[in-house]
């Protein structure tokens, strides 16, 4: 016993991540030595089991809590705007990659006789019957937007309720939280049954496909990283965006890409937000919120995941109709909890726009695990880099219509931009006036570094 309960406690203390490559190169060695023992295939199947049946609650109570807990804040309306450009910038990107990049996936029950819809008018017709379904009924058959529906009427009203009943819900949403946690952490064993299952059945050539959707999704992630979040931050503030970008992805990217975790990761971008001088009264808040609602790598995973089981299953995605995806996408993306995979399993959500049944869905969330080594990390990265990214500009694009110099990506004094006597003393600092004439007009003499 002492032996066994040692074995556990070392398994333990091992990161998630590398405890599903262990599962990972254990699944592969097997299906490559024994194939086709159906022991280990039930691992596989009964972790994309236990998702399927904790996905739909999963989503229902966080929304309804979100919502009825959700936050007015005034001076956060810059962040929140941003916030939503770059999900849907996200999304949009992701479907273009999707387009030019198709990819058909590898499932057990993939038909081509599905039906598809034949233009926007039948998928806004599907969309708007599957909502007004009966909430038990879509709860019980995983419709998802019957499920989001009637989680958005509940949470909106609730916002008028006491605090006492939505703390009900909020521990709810908790609870529902925790048992996906628990299921998450059986993940190494999931997909070491998942990745031998798929080798038994289809062979080493499954891990080509595997690699292009790696590639797809990290090459959406990157574009979003480096090329649309510095364009929103060069239209906001009007100056470099990279020197700020590069800072957020090195002290902020890299640690979440290890520990996959939004929410672990706030202390991290506190205190570089702290460091880059940035308004407290401003990142104190939209720091935990984008850790719960800025999910520009969630949207790519959502979007590209499911135009990949569109293509697979033959269902042609026209242009108004990937319009409402990209909607769909941004707004199921905030809705991802805050576990290592938590926007897989938001998949079957978009899924179910196109009419995609909820088993073959679970089938393309449990391919996003045997991949989540690699994809996780990277959305994690994006999401939560792009959470201090946004509050800096925020607050740079508030110095900049206050005539405050401001250097992004730099070290900085601490600005309070609520406090009129700091604004004034800045925005009329002879030497800052100095500096900011001198640097424009190329002066070769040297000047005392402003200090703010």
């Amino acid at each position: 016993m002492g032996v066994f309960k040692k074995t556990v406690e070392v398994w333990g203390s091992i990161s998630l991540i590398k405890r599903i490559v262990i599962g990972l190169a254990v699944g592969i060695a097997l299906a490559l030595a024994w194939p086709n023992i159906a022991a280990i295939e039930l691992l596989g199947t009964l972790f994309r089991t236990a998702l399927a049946s904790c996905a739909p609650i999963l989503v229902f109570f966080i929304v309804i809590s979100a919502l009825a807990n959700a936050k007015t804040t005034g001076g956060m309306k810059t962040v929140v705007i941003l916030y939503v450009i770059s999900m849907l910038l996200a999304a949009i990107v992701s479907i273009a990659a999707s387009y030019l990049f198709p990819i058909e996936l590898t499932l057990a029950e993939a038909t081509t006789d599905q039906a598809a819809p034949q233009d926007v008018g039948e998928v806004l017709n599907s969309v708007i019957l599957s909502a007004v379904a009966n909430p038990i009924e879509a709860l019980i058959n995983g419709n998802y937007l019957g499920i989001l529906a009637w989680a958005v009427l509940i949470g909106i009203a609730l916002r008028s309720a006491s605090e006492t009943s939505k703390d009900v819900f909020n521990a709810i949403s908790e609870a529902v939280t925790t048992i996906v946690r628990w299921i998450i952490a059986c993940a190494p064993f999931g997909v070491m049954g998942l990745v031998y299952t798929t080798l038994s059945d289809n062979g080493p050539e499954i891990f080509f496909e595997y690699g292009r959707l790696i590639l797809v999704l990290v090459g959406c992630m990157l574009v979003i990283a480096l090329i649309t979040n510095p364009l929103i931050c060069l239209i906001a503030f009007r100056k470099n965006p990279f020197p700020l970008v590069l800072r957020c992805l090195k002290d902020s990217g890299i640690t979440a890409f290890l520990t996959r975790s939004s929410a672990a990761n706030i202390p991290v971008n506190m205190v570089l937000a702290e460091k880059l001088g940035l308004d407290p009264n401003t990142y104190s808040v939209s720091i935990p919120l984008g850790a719960t609602v800025n999910m520009a790598g969630a949207t790519v995973t959502i979007s590209v995941m499911t135009m990949a089981a569109a293509h697979t299953l033959g269902i042609p995605v026209d242009i108004p109709s990937a319009l409402i995806l990209c909607v769909l996408a941004a707004v199921s993306a905030c809705g991802a909890s805050g576990v290592a995979g938590g926007s897989l399993l938001l998949i079957p959500l978009a899924c179910s726009l196109f009419g995609i049944p909820n088993e073959v869905a679970m089938q393309v969330v449990a391919i996003g695990f045997i991949i989540g080594v690699v994809q996780d990390s990277c959305e994690t990265a994006l999401n939560s880099s792009s959470d201090v990214l946004f509050t800096a500009t925020t607050d740079y694009r508030a110095r900049m219509k206050r005539g405050i110099p401001f250097n992004p990506g730099k070290d900085d004094e601490l600005v309070v931009l609520s406090d009129p006597t700091t604004l004034a003393r800045l925005s009329t600092d002879p030497t800052n006036a100095e500096a900011e004439t001198g640097a424009e007009a190329g002066a070769g003499a040297e000047t005392e570094p402003a200090t703010r």
